[in-house]
C-alpha cells in the first residue's frame, strides 16, 4: 500500500478499507506518513465523510497505535465524561471535583484547545505548578488520594490521536464528524471507561451548528461506543452564546473555582448539574437523573466539591491557595471595559465570535504548537435576554497591550445582536440521547 493511493482513493469519495484505515494510522503515528499527507487525507475525510464502518475502524487503528489503559482498580464501574468543544466550556473544573465528592472516582484524559474551542489542559496549566503529564502509577496515586486526576494523553496511550489532534487544528479540518467521533471515542476507549457521558455543543460557538448535525455526531459517538461494548449518554448542549461569563485559561480557571463555591454563573451551574447527573447514573450512584441532579446540588452547595478541587490541584503539583486568592493566577496588565453603544435587549451574542476574538488575543492557538497566555482572555458582563443601559460595560477585555485590547472591542460588538422587545435565552440542554 500507498499513502498517496489511501488519499485518492478517499479524495474521489471511494470507502476506505479496514486494511487502507490501519495502514495510514499507523504509518502516521510511526513517522513513516508525514504531516503534508496526513493533511491531505483529512480533508479528503472533512470533504467526502466517511461511513459508520471506517468510523469504527478508524477509532480502532487509533486505539491501536499505543498502549490501552485498564481503570478496573478504580471501581466496579468507570465514567468519563467529554466536551466536543465550546467558547467558556469549563465545566470539567466543576463537573470533575463535584462527582468525586459523590463517590464516583474521576480519572480523566483532556485536550488542549482545538480552533477557537478552549482546552481543559490549558486551563489546568494556569494554575502555577499544576503539572498535567503523569506516569500511569502518579495518575493513579492522585485518583487513589483524591477521587479525581485529569492529564493530557501520553505519548503511549492513543498517539496517532495525539498528532492528528495537532495537526486538524492548523489546516482547517477541525469539523468532520467521522474524525471529531473517532478522536474522542479513540481516547476514551483507551483511557479504559466503562461508561461515557457525552457533552455535546451545538450553535455557533460549536462544530455542530444545527440539531440535525449535532445529533448525528453523537448517534455516530453512541453507534462506536456500543460497537465495542461501552455504554454512552449524549446531551445536546447549546453553543449558540458562550457557557458562563468567562472566556480564556486563567479567567474560566477562576470561574470554575467561584461555581465550585456556590457563586458561578446560574448556566455554567445548571450545565454542570446536569452532566454530572448523567454521570452518576451510569455509575450506578443514582437511579435517575433527577434524583441525581438533587444529590449534586446539595454538595455543591456545601462546599465538599471546592475542598476536593484544592486537594487535586496540589496532587498534581499546582498551587492551592488559587482556591482563596484568584490573583495567584496569571493576571493581564489591560483590562478594559467595552461599553454598549445602545439601550436594549441582547438578542444574540455569537459564540464563535467570541472564541475567535480570545484566540486573536492569545488565549488560543493560531499554529501548531504555539504558545497560549493564560492571563488573557473576555468576561462577558451581559448575555442573551439582558437587558443594558448605553455607556454600560458589556465585556472586559483582559489583553496584553491598549491597542489588542481596541481591536478586541471592536470584534467583540460586532458579535452582539440587538432587540428593543425582551428575549428569552437559549435553552441550556436541546434534548438527551441515552
Amino acid at each position: 500500500m500507498r499513502a498517496i493511493d489511501i488519499i485518492e482513493h478517499k479524495r474521489d469519495g471511494n470507502e476506505l478499507t479496514r486494511e487502507e484505515i490501519q495502514f495510514f494510522i499507523q504509518g502516521y503515528a510511526e513517522g513513516r506518513i508525514p504531516d503534508y499527507q496526513a493533511s491531505a487525507w483529512a480533508m479528503a475525510v472533512l470533504l467526502r465523510g466517511m461511513t459508520p464502518r471506517e468510523t469504527i475502524d478508524l477509532t480502532l487503528a487509533m486505539v491501536a497505535s499505543g498502549e490501552t489503559l485498564s481503570l478496573r482498580r478504580l471501581g466496579p464501574v468507570v465514567v468519563d465524561k467529554h466536551s466536543t468543544g465550546g467558547v467558556g466550556d469549563k465545566t470539567t473544573l466543576v463537573v470533575g471535583p463535584l462527582v468525586a465528592e459523590a463517590g464516583l472516582p474521576v480519572a480523566k484524559m483532556s485536550g488542549r484547545g482545538l480552533g477557537y474551542s478552549g482546552g481543559t489542559l490549558d486551563k489546568l496549566e494556569s494554575i502555577p505548578g499544576l503539572r498535567v503529564s503523569l506516569s500511569p502509577e502518579e495518575f493513579f496515586a492522585v485518583v487513589a488520594a483524591c477521587g479525581i486526576a485529569v492529564v493530557g494523553q501520553t505519548a503511549d496511550l492513543v498517539p496517532a490521536d495525539g498528532k492528528l489532534y495537532a495537526l486538524r487544528d492548523v489546516t482547517g479540518t477541525v469539523p468532520s464528524l467521522p474524525l471529531i467521533a473517532s478522536s474522542i471515542m479513540s481516547k476514551k476507549i483507551a483511557g479504559g471507561a466503562d461508561a461515557i457521558v457525552l457533552d455535546v455543543k451545538v450553535g455557533r460557538g460549536a462544530f455542530m451548528e444545527t440539531l440535525p448535525e449535532a445529533r448525528e455526531l453523537a448517534r455516530r459517538m453512541i453507534e462506536i461506543g456500543q460497537g465495542v461494548g461501552r455504554r454512552v449518554t449524549a446531551l445536546l448542549a447549546d453553543m449558540s452564546q458562550p457557557l458562563g461569563r468567562a472566556i480564556g485559561n486563567s479567567l474560566e480557571v477562576r470561574e470554575a473555582i467561584e461555581a465550585l463555591r456556590g457563586e458561578g454563573p446560574a448556566d455554567l451551574r445548571e450545565h454542570c448539574l446536569a452532566l454530572g447527573a448523567e454521570m452518576l447514573v451510569l455509575g450506578g450512584l443514582a437511579v435517575t437523573p433527577e434524583a441525581a441532579h438533587a444529590r449534586l446540588a446539595q454538595l455543591l452547595d456545601a462546599g465538599g466539591a471546592l475542598d476536593r478541587f484544592r486537594r487535586w490541584v496540589q496532587a498534581q503539583g499546582g498551587d492551592p491557595r488559587v482556591t482563596e486568592d484568584p490573583l495567584r493566577l496569571p493576571q493581564a496588565t489591560v483590562q478594559t471595559p467595552i461599553l454598549a453603544p445602545r439601550q436594549g435587549y441582547i438578542a444574540g451574542l455569537d459564540a464563535r465570535a467570541c472564541g475567535l476574538t480570545a484566540v486573536t488575543l492569545g488565549a488560543g492557538r493560531e499554529t501548531k504548537g504555539a504558545p497560549i497566555d493564560p492571563a488573557v482572555g473576555i468576561l462577558l458582563q451581559a448575555k442573551v435576554g439582558d437587558r443594558v443601559q448605553e455607556g454600560e460595560p458589556l465585556f472586559t477585555v483582559h489583553a496584553r497591550t491598549d491597542e489588542e485590547a481596541r481591536r478586541a472591542g471592536e470584534g467583540l460588538l460586532a458579535a452582539v445582536a440587538w432587540s428593543d422587545a425582551p428575549v428569552e435565552p437559549p435553552p441550556l440542554i436541546h434534548e438527551v440521547l441515552r
